[in-house]
């Protein structure tokens, strides 16, 4: 199950990891969290080393829809509330930054980038559309309400930021990773200390950044109380009228919409990972409904890691670990977060203040509700009687009848039929046999 960004980008092969080596800063996960902290940390004159588990950008990145934007839902309003404007402000600041990053970086690489205009629409509730322009426009967004759209549907409401993006995401990434030092199929076993310990060999290092979507050391950070995972799925369509700007449903239950060329992608049916979905079926109906001349050439699923406040986990790994860094909790929107995130962690590991970083700490307090139904749904997971259980803290597992895998509710892990670790935190296989 190939994305249309994996069939159409070209690779580059990088070697498996034998014997040890030094470096001041092991990157752990190459992703495009991980991709761009080493870009980024090579352009600051800091030495860097990528341990990927398995091919990069082959996991979570690949799933992605690929939007560059500062629209992450309708989330605005909410983080004003929550946050107060000035923090809300840098929030935007910090990913309006980002994409003006992407726009130089892909001045230069063949990429698809394209700028657009960007909505977030609401099919039933205008109040919240025009109370989310209100809160973006009140922290500088520059935001417009609209009541027509170019989806084939009516919708009550959209709130519109021009100037926003889009792009083939490993066409990008797999241009800037040339220069980088990375190692394939190296997947760490164990932290001594800073040293890794890789099935190859050992990494050792000054500092360490987990890049590696949902954070696999357990015993700092309580990364297992603090988020949870979402599986969505994508479809990518032949013969859909293209569309010019990127559309997303601030309903969790609705649809996202953007062209590729001569694709249209749709995604939608965003769940808990482990809890029943429809998989791509919505999809498939929507796409019969309203481009019935469309077919299906692509489908593929996206994993996103999800905060206790919206805000992604950017910073120290905990209070207790000065040379350990993590990038995690993107919310959907990865894109952005992720350049804000080489961002921060190269300046904080250069010795310079960043302006950002105190918004996105991991060590902001965590007492919200959802602590409390991650709890929850952890402890069903453990007492729920099965013989399939996740290596990872010992959860009863999931069979997702639309990708035939094992999924875990309660942390988000995933194994493939035969047991093969799919999606971390779980850092090893699953004995099927049990």
């Amino acid at each position: 199950m190939l994305s249309l960004w994996e069939s159409t980008a070209e690779k580059p092969q990088f070697p498996k990891l034998k014997g040890n080596t030094h470096t001041d800063v092991l990157i752990i996960g190459g992703g495009i969290a991980g991709i761009l902290c080493g870009y980024k940390l090579k352009k600051a004159g800091v030495d860097c080393v990528i341990a990927e588990s398995d091919k990069i950008c082959h996991g979570v990145t690949a799933g992605t829809t690929a939007k560059i934007t500062v629209q992450h839902g309708a989330v605005f309003d909410k983080l004003i509330n929550e946050f107060g404007t000035e923090k809300s402000g840098l929030y935007l600041k910090a990913n309006d930054k980002a994409l003006s990053e992407y726009k130089e970086l892909c001045k230069k690489i063949d990429c698809d980038f394209k700028e657009t205009d960007s909505y977030i629409y609401s099919l039933s509730d205008r109040r919240k559309i025009e109370k989310e322009v209100t809160a973006l426009n009140k922290i500088g967004g520059n935001a417009e309400f609209c009541e027509k759209t170019e989806l084939p549907f009516r919708v009550a409401g959209a709130a519109k930021m021009s100037g926003q993006a889009q792009f083939n995401p490993l066409k990008f990434l797999y241009s800037i990773a040339k220069d980088l030092t990375i190692y394939e199929n190296t997947a760490v076993k164990e932290l001594k200390g800073l040293t890794a310990v890789c099935e190859g060999g050992e990494i050792k290092s000054q500092k360490i950044i987990v890049a590696t979507h949902f954070p696999i050391i357990n015993k700092h950070g309580s990364y297992f109380l603090k988020m949870y995972q979402k599986r969505s799925y994508v479809s990518a369509f032949l013969g859909a009228k293209p569309i010019n700007g990127m559309y997303r449903d601030e309903s969790e239950k609705g649809f996202s919409f953007r062209s590729a060329g001569r694709f249209l992608i749709i995604g939608g049916e965003s769940k808990r990972t482990g809890k029943k979905s429809g998989g791509w079926e919505q999809i498939r109906s929507l796409a019969e409904k309203y481009y019935p001349t469309a077919a299906e050439k692509y489908n593929w699923a996206a994993q996103d890691c999800i905060t206790l406040d919206g805000v992604p986990y950017i910073g120290n790994y905990s209070a207790n670990t000065p040379d350990l860094y993590v990038a995690t909790g993107f919310n959907k929107w990865g894109m952005t977060s992720s350049m804000v995130a080489a961002e921060i962690l190269t300046d904080m590991i250069s010795g310079k203040k960043n302006e950002f970083a105190e918004v996105f700490s991991p060590s902001r307090h965590i007492l919200r509700k959802q602590l409390v139904l991650n709890a929850g749904s952890a402890v069903c997971g453990l007492v729920y009687p099965t013989v399939k259980r996740c290596p990872h803290l010992g959860c009863a597992l999931k069979w997702n009848k639309n990708e035939h895998s094992w999924d875990c509710p309660c942390h988000g892990s995933r194994f493939s039929e035969d047991g093969k670790l799919l999606n971390n935190p779980a850092t090893g296989d699953l004995d099927v046999r049990r």
